[in-house]
């Protein structure tokens, strides 16, 4: 989760939501990423996202079977569906996401037994230091004036 968080802080330092992620596979880093909507104008470069694709990219099968993935915050609806298709069999969160969350707190699309793959979940690593970096961004998107 420590390299999940540089990589929110990444995101952060060029202007974006700090929301990071990492996969990794037998205790080797696969991919990294951290959200670039506001960087590149992309609603779908969730850091979530853009690991799954780096690691299926970097592994050479869309099936991510063996990896776990270490994401900041509580996936949404379109990555809790990315993680159930990559069939990723392991998603360790830090912070709970009360607005969009689909893993455990709106919906429990990772657990869905009507789903083809259910995910290992577990919540709540780093859960202080994950929603630390959101509050302190938007508080100060906030100052801005930006919504």
């Amino acid at each position: 989760m420590r390299l999940a968080l540089e990589q929110a802080d990444a995101a952060s330092a060029q202007g974006d939501v700090p929301i990071g992620a990492v996969i990794v596979r037998q205790n080797e880093l696969v991919a990294r990423a951290y959200n670039r909507r506001i960087i590149d104008a992309n609603p779908v470069a969730h850091a979530e996202m853009l690991a799954i694709q780096a690691a299926a990219k970097s592994l050479g099968d869309w099936r991510l079977t063996g990896c776990t993935l270490y994401v900041t915050l509580e996936p949404c609806c379109m990555c809790a569906g990315a993680i159930v298709l990559s069939r990723i069999p392991r998603l360790i969160y830090g912070a709970g996401d009360a607005k969009a969350g689909a893993v455990d707190t709106l919906y429990q699309l990772c657990s869905d037994s009507r789903l083809n793959h259910q995910v290992e979940v577990s919540s709540g690593l780093l859960a202080e230091e994950c929603s630390q970096r959101l509050t302190r961004f938007f508080a100060a998107q906030r100052a801005l004036g930006k919504k």
